[in-house]
């Protein structure tokens, strides 16, 4: 039943100008919800901190300008790239905790180098792994995305939907137990090679946390009815289906209030 469906999500992937306007909507709903934490951030600083969050916030009303005007997806994933550039570099003054070890040393990855980048890096693969099962449930093809470029074993749409949730799920997840010391320094250890890995017990602890968050409820901003926080992938999914057959006139990306 699903393979209507299928071939509508292949034909888009490969008309470029509505795989860009795919795109622009995950990349635009990614620098809105990332907007929102830094603003939350500020509001509840102050001095230097607050005013450097702040600075990124207003430099992103303009961000989300270029996106809508962007008119090429190598434009566009510039334009993104620059975006996540200007978050990481004020993120450290959304850490309340007194230990700066745990301070991010730059957004690095495969392997992660620091504590923060270690947990935002296991919090991301969650994520991925939930919407990549929530696209599957709904009967599109993860594999065909809009922003990231196909290449074989990349969940390339799973990529491109995650990008909504991660300033809102992960990064505010990991900031929360930080910032609650429920995670500390002694909870990362070190590998020969540098990297830096969750020890199982602190392992354990995210993964709690991250279910009892996704059981949490919120109103929906677009369809306007409460739900658990753990549907949002799977209605995100709904929502990208219903646009692709038609049903809708443009995918609503979540956007975090």
């Amino acid at each position: 039943g699903n393979v209507l469906l299928r071939r509508a999500q292949y034909r888009t992937a490969d008309q470029t100008e509505t795989r860009l306007g795919l795109a622009r909507l995950f990349v635009a709903g990614k620098i809105a919800n990332a907007r929102t934490v830094l603003l939350r951030g500020a509001r509840e600083g102050e001095g230097a901190p607050a005013d450097a969050l702040e600075g990124v916030v207003r430099r992103y009303t303009f961000t989300l300008q270029e996106v809508e005007s962007a008119e090429t997806l190598d434009q566009l994933r510039g334009i993104e790239g620059d975006a996540a550039r200007h978050y990481f570099d004020v993120f450290n003054h959304l850490i309340r905790a007194p230990e700066a070890a745990l301070s991010l040393k730059g957004r690095n990855r495969r392997p992660p180098l620091d504590p923060l980048n270690a947990m935002l890096s296991f919090l991301y693969t969650l994520l991925v792994h939930d919407v990549r099962g929530a696209l599957e449930g709904i009967g599109l093809d993860p594999a065909v995305g809009y922003l990231h470029e196909d290449r074989p074993g990349r969940p390339g749409l799973a990529l491109d939907m995650m990008e909504e949730f991660r300033s809102f799920l992960c990064d505010r997840l990991a900031l929360t137990l930080i910032n609650r010391r429920q995670i500390q320094l002694k909870d990362f250890r070190t590998m020969e090679n540098g990297a830096v890995l969750l020890a199982d017990d602190a392992r354990k602890l995210v993964l709690q946390s991250w279910q009892q968050r996704k059981q949490e409820e919120l109103l929906h901003p677009f369809l306007g009815e409460k739900c658990p926080v753990g549907l949002l992938p799977h209605l995100q999914a709904l929502l990208l289906a219903r646009h692709l057959r038609g049903e809708l006139c443009a995918y609503p990306p979540f956007l975090y209030k």
